[in-house]
C-alpha cells in the first residue's frame, strides 16, 4: 500500500495553486513547470479536481485554475478521492473476503489502518499546507502579506491566499 504519484501531484498542485491564486487563475502550464510534474498529466488531474468541485476553470488569456472552496474547507483526503486514488491498506479492498472468501487474520488490523489514514488525511486542509509553506519557506515566489503570532507567541507569517 502507498500513495501514488497521481494523489502526490495533485495535493501539490493543489497546494500550488492555493499559494498563488491571489494573483488570478493559476495556469497548468506555470504548474507543470514550477513543479516539474507533465502538463498532460495535470490536464487529466484537474479536469477530475474539476469535476468534484475542486478548482474551477477561467477560459481565455488570463485564464487558469482557482480553488472553488475556501482553503479550509479542502482536506487531502477531499484531494486524493477526487482523483480516484485508493487508499487501502487490505488486500481484498475492504471487501472481506481475503482468505477463502472469509476476512483473512489481518483483515481488521489493516481496516483500522485505512480508517487511521482517512482520518488523518480528513484532519488535514489546504490552509495548513499553505501555513506550512510559508513557515518553512517552501513557497519560492510567494510573499507572506504579514506577520501574526500564534498561541506559543512564535511569529508566523501569513500568505496572501485570497
Amino acid at each position: 500500500m502507498r500513495l501514488t504519484t497521481k494523489g502526490r501531484f495533485a495535493v501539490t498542485a493543489m497546494i500550488d495553486v492555493a499559494l498563488r491564486q491571489h494573483a488570478g487563475p493559476v495556469t497548468l502550464a506555470g504548474i507543470a513547470e514550477r513543479q516539474k510534474i507533465s502538463l498532460s498529466y495535470l490536464e487529466q488531474l484537474f479536469g477530475k479536481l474539476r469535476r468534484n468541485h475542486l478548482v474551477a476553470s477561467t477560459r481565455g488569456p488570463g485564464g487558469g485554475y482557482t480553488l472553488a472552496k475556501p482553503l479550509a474547507a479542502v482536506s487531502v483526503a477531499d484531494i486524493i478521492s477526487a482523483v480516484d486514488e485508493p487508499l487501502d491498506a487490505t488486500s481484498c479492498g475492504g471487501r472481506g473476503n481475503c482468505h477463502d472468501e472469509h476476512p483473512c487474520m489481518t483483515h481488521n488490523l489493516w481496516m483500522s489502518l485505512n480508517m487511521r489514514m482517512h482520518e488523518y488525511l480528513n484532519s488535514v486542509n489546504l490552509d495548513d499546507l499553505v501555513r506550512q509553506q510559508g513557515i518553512n519557506g517552501c513557497a519560492d515566489d510567494v510573499r507572506p502579506v504579514a506577520i501574526r503570532k500564534n498561541s506559543t507567541g512564535r511569529r508566523i507569517p501569513v500568505m496572501a491566499t485570497a
